[in-house]
């Protein structure tokens, strides 16, 4: 039997005050327990519409020390979202169809244009972008585990 997808979990040194910014962020809410969590426990987030993964905001007492290998994409208004306290990395241009932003406590989130989904399915990328992508897929295919440092 393959495995299915579950839940996301977010690690953070700071989990309550990265829970309270994704659910600003998203639009998401705390998980209503039966009992009250400890403040030390990990955090789950919902969405309240029910359309949306829960996430689990997971205390470690480490900091982040190298680049993610897994990221968020979100729809969502750029100025609102650094508003919120996440910061720019790099704005949409002519060789990504993108922004890149990082959560207040590094988490890469990659924001893309609502103007770029319709219906559910992603709109192609500019034929630059797609060039690069392939060229990318291409240069790893085949050696798992191959290191990538394209942004």
């Amino acid at each position: 039997m393959p495995a299915r997808f579950k839940d996301l979990c977010l690690d953070a040194g700071d989990h309550q005050a990265l829970a309270d910014w994704w659910c600003a962020a998203l639009g998401y809410v705390r998980r209503a327990d039966e009992r009250p969590r400890p403040l030390d426990w990990p955090v789950p987030i919902e969405d309240p519409a029910g359309q949306g993964p829960l996430i689990w905001i997971i205390p470690v007492p480490e900091p982040k020390s190298v680049k993610n290998r897994m990221h968020l994409d979100v729809f969502g208004d750029k100025a609102e979202l650094l508003s919120l306290g996440a910061t720019l990395v790099r704005a949409r241009d002519e060789e990504i169809d993108w922004d890149i932003l990082v959560d207040p406590r590094g988490q890469r989130v990659l924001r893309l244009r609502p103007a770029a989904m319709t219906a559910g399915v992603s709109q192609p990328f500019s034929p630059r972008a797609q060039a690069r992508s392939l060229a990318i897929r291409r240069r790893y295919q085949g050696q798992p585990g191959a290191q990538s440092d394209v942004v």
